[in-house]
């Protein structure tokens, strides 16, 4: 979930995450309908997560007693980047302290891997090279401050499209694929 302008923070709500002075939490509700819906529904799939820290702590805090909104959330692995963390009551949470560690886990075999928020970590992946898909719901509204899915240290890499999806609310809903390298060349135009 991103604006237009590239901001990834506090789609949910006013108190999810506010560091750094962000005001603008929950600016997804007004957009949601039921084309919105189904697609999450269909992204809502039992899966394994990577998630950061910061991300897990929301989680951890509210999707046990959520459960009912997300069957499968709480028997998936929530695999958690963290320096500070090794521990948590919330069942299936293994916790990973480095590069090394998701470059393991993206070579093991096993469930799809879904990344949700973690706004430093998807910087990392993308950094990296560690992203094989992107589930995109831009959403027609720019916010100007707050955390960026694209910053600095992308590399350059192409995709190519998979699916899309334009909600009544003007929400682009886009998959993209990993497709190599970024290809450059001489544009011609046909007169």
């Amino acid at each position: 979930m991103i604006t237009l302008d590239g901001v990834m923070q506090a789609p949910g709500g006013s108190g999810e995450d506010i560091s750094e002075g962000f005001k603008y939490g929950g600016w997804v509700a007004p957009f949601y309908d039921e084309v919105y819906g189904n697609v999450m529904k269909k992204e809502m799939k039992p899966a394994a997560y990577l998630l950061g820290r910061k991300t897990f702590e929301i989680w951890e805090d509210y999707w046990p007693k959520h459960a009912d909104n997300w069957p499968g959330i709480n028997d998936g692995t929530k695999y958690v980047i963290s320096n500070t963390r090794r521990k948590s009551d919330w069942e299936n949470t293994v916790f990973l302290n480095s590069l090394a560690d998701i470059e393991k886990l993206k070579r093991s075999k096993g469930s799809v891997i879904q990344v949700w928020g973690s706004a430093q970590l998807v910087q990392l992946l993308l950094k990296n090279d560690l992203m094989d898909e992107l589930w995109l719901k831009v959403h027609p509204l720019t916010i100007g401050k707050g955390k960026k899915l694209f910053d600095d240290g992308t590399i350059p890499a192409a995709f190519t499209l998979m699916e899309s999806t334009v909600t009544p609310h003007g929400v682009i809903i886009v998959k993209y694929k990993r497709a190599g390298k970024v290809q450059t060349g001489i544009a011609t135009a046909n007169i």
